[in-house]
């Protein structure tokens, strides 16, 4: 005897409401000497914003460690309704030979599980580039389209 298949349901939109918490956007305390905000936008495959998605963040310290004491190294923001997410922090060192760069994990409505791509900065590559804001850094996300960001299998 066969099944038939479950047709396919859309995933979301929870991520906004069960992954974040009140400091999670700030890897450190506003205030703390060098600290730049991190942001951007989550667009889908047509440029229209995702306002209920989630972006994680995993970084060195600013002197290449990943284990640093009192260095939490990992941020969580969420989108608002235009689709932009940021993150308080500091810039990143280098690891070994690996440019300095953030992690990011991307959840949103539609995925079955995140993606993950990098954020690097202007001074390090030409590829997945945040641009210099007022603040600190940008990187806007296109989840899908000609304009895709590059995303790693993991």
């Amino acid at each position: 005897m066969s099944l038939p298949e479950t047709p396919s349901q859309p995933v979301g939109p929870f991520f906004s409401i069960g992954l974040t918490w009140e400091d999670g956007a700030c890897v450190v305390p506003e205030g703390t000497e060098g600290a730049l905000w991190l942001h951007g936008r989550i667009l889908d495959g047509e440029g229209a914003p995702i306002p209920d998605a989630v972006v994680e963040t995993w970084q060195a310290d600013p002197h290449g460690h990943l284990d640093a004491p009192g260095f939490r190294g990992f941020g969580r923001g969420p989108t608002d309704e235009h689709g932009r997410w940021r993150v308080l922090t500091l810039k990143p060192g280098p690891v070994g030979d690996q440019a300095p760069h953030v992690d990011l994990a991307i959840f949103a409505r539609g995925l079955l599980r995140q993606v993950l791509t990098r954020l690097y900065f202007p001074d390090a590559r030409a590829t997945l580039v945040a641009q210099p804001s007022d603040d600190g850094y940008a990187l806007d996300i296109h989840m899908q389209g000609p304009h895709a960001t590059a995303f790693f299998a993991f």
